[in-house]
C-alpha cells in the first residue's frame, strides 16, 4: 500500500505542470520501476532536512531548574522558603544546630536539574517515531542499499536511535499526540522544526491508517492512473481534453483527488477514435451496471454513425494474491452475456487489474465474441514494469474495433 500511495501522490507534483501532466507522472512512474533507484518520500526528505537540526539540538538541549524539599547538610544549605523556616521552628531546641538534630541536617529549597518538558518530550516523540518510519521505509528499499538515499536514511535513523536512548537516559517523557505547543516549541527554530516535522510523520502514519480501510478506493485510482498513462503513451495519441484535478492535502475514503467525468480523452490519429477514460460515473448505463465495473473506456469513431464500444475494467483488491485465470473466466462470461442484449452501446472486451503481490502475470480469456485479459501488476520495481507493458500490450490490440 505504501509503494501505490507513493505512486498516486506523485500526481501532486506533476500537477505542478499541468501541460505536461501525463509526461511527468509517467516519468516518475518509469523510475519507480527501477528499484535501484528507491522512493521520494517523507522520512527521505526528513533525513535531508532535519538531520542537521537534530546535531544542534542535541548540544543545546533545554532544560529546568526545579525547586523541591530535601534534608539538607547544614553546610549544604542555600535556601529556605516559608514551609522549610516552619518545618524548622517546630523542630526542638534553641539553636539551628540543636534543631538539625544528630544527622546535622534541616529541611530547605534545592534546584535540580530536570530535562522533561514538553518541548523535549516532543523531541523525543518525535526521534522514536522517525527511527520507526526510516526502518520501514529500509526495509522496503532493500534493494537499494548502494543508493545514496538508503544511506542518507540509514544514518539518520541511527541518529534518532541514539538520540532515543540519550532522552530516555535522561528521564525524558514521551509526547502525546495533539498536545498544546508551548512558546518554545512555537518560537525555538530548532524545536519548532522538530515539533512540524513530528506532526507530518503522524499524520502520514493516521493517513496510512485510514488507507487501509479504504485501499480498494485507492488501488482504484492507481488502475486509472495506469490507463491513462497506457493510452498517453501511444504514438498515435493526443490528448484533447483534461478534467481539472484537485488535489486534498489529505485522504476522504481513500481518495486523494477529485474529477470531473471522464478523467481524460485522448484522440487516436490513424485509428480515427475517441478514447474517453471514465472512473466512478455518475450515470454508468445499462451495460456497466450490468458489468458492475467502476472503470471504463468509452471509444467513437466521430466519421462514422457506429454505435460507441465500451470497455469494462475491474479493479479487485485483496489482502492475498487473486487467481486472475478464474476472475478472467468470470469475467468474460459476463461479457458474453452482455453481448446477447439489446443496448446503444457495443461491450465486447473487459480488462481486470489487480495487484501482483510480487508476481506479474497476464491471462487473456475469450468466449464468443467477448474477451478479457487479466493483468496482475504492482506499484513498484519489475513488477509494475511487466504490468505496465502488458497494459500497453492490451491497449494496442483490436479493442477498437
Amino acid at each position: 500500500m505504501n509503494e501505490v500511495l507513493a505512486r498516486i501522490q506523485e500526481l501532486e507534483d506533476a500537477l505542478d505542470d499541468p501541460v505536461n501532466l501525463w509526461l511527468r507522472l509517467r516519468a516518475a512512474w518509469k523510475r519507480a520501476e527501477d528499484e535501484a533507484d528507491p522512493r521520494m518520500a517523507e522520512i527521505v526528505k526528513q533525513s535531508r532536512e532535519i538531520g542537521p537540526v537534530l546535531k544542534e539540538l542535541e548540544h543545546r538541549i533545554r532544560r529546568v531548574l526545579r525547586r523541591t524539599r530535601e534534608l539538607t547538610p547544614l553546610d549544604r544549605v542555600q535556601e529556605l522558603d516559608r514551609a522549610s523556616m516552619l518545618w524548622l521552628s517546630r523542630r526542638p531546641g534553641r539553636t539551628v544546630a540543636e534543631r538539625a538534630g544528630p544527622s546535622q541536617r534541616i529541611l530547605s529549597t534545592v534546584r535540580h536539574e530536570n530535562f522533561d518538558t514538553l518541548e523535549n518530550r516532543v523531541f523525543h516523540a518525535y526521534v522514536r517515531v522517525a527511527a520507526l518510519v526510516a526502518r520501514e521505509w529500509l526495509r522496503e528499499h532493500r534493494r537499494a542499499q548502494g543508493s545514496d538515499r538508503y544511506r542518507l536514511v540509514d544514518t539518520f535513523r541511527l541518529r534518532c536511535r541514539a538520540l532515543s536512548r540519550d532522552l530516555a537516559e535522561l528521564d525524558v517523557g514521551v509526547a502525546e499526540p495533539g498536545i498544546t505547543p508551548n512558546y518554545v516549541l512555537m518560537q525555538d527554530k530548532g524545536y519548532r522544526t522538530v515539533r512540524l516535522a513530528w506532526e507530518r510523520l503522524i499524520r502520514r502514519e493516521r493517513i496510512l491508517d485510514d488507507l487501509w480501510a479504504w485501499q480498494a478506493q485507492t488501488w482504484t485510482d492507481f488502475a486509472v492512473l495506469a490507463i491513462v498513462l497506457a493510452i498517453d503513451e501511444l504514438e498515435e495519441s493526443q490528448p484533447i481534453a483534461q478534467s481539472p484535478i484537485v488535489w486534498r492535502q489529505e485522504a476522504v475514503t481513500g481518495r486523494w483527488f477529485d474529477q470531473d467525468r471522464p478523467l481524460a480523452v485522448f484522440w487516436l490519429r490513424d485509428t480515427g477514435r475517441v478514447v474517453e477514460i471514465q472512473s466512478r460515473p455518475e450515470t454508468p448505463g445499462p451495460l456497466l451496471t450490468l458489468a458492475r465495473a467502476h472503470v471504463s473506456l468509452r471509444i467513437t469513431d466521430p466519421s462514422r454513425s457506429d454505435l460507441p464500444r465500451r470497455v469494462a475494467v475491474w479493479t479487485p483488491h485483496a489482502m492475498g494474491r487473486l487467481d486472475i485465470n478464474d476472475d478472467a473466466l468470470g469475467a468474460v462470461s459476463r461479457i458474453f452475456e452482455i453481448t446477447q442484449r439489446p443496448s446503444y452501446e457495443v461491450m465486447r472486451d473487459g480488462l481486470i487489474l489487480t495487484p501482483a503481490h510480487g508476481e506479474a502475470e497476464h491471462v487473456t480469456k475469450t468466449l464468443g465474441s467477448a474477451r478479457v485479459d487479466a493483468i496482475a501488476l504492482d506499484a513498484s520495481g519489475e513488477t509494475l514494469g511487466s504490468g505496465m507493458r502488458a497494459l500497453r500490450d492490451f491497449i494496442r490490440r483490436d479493442i477498437w474495433r
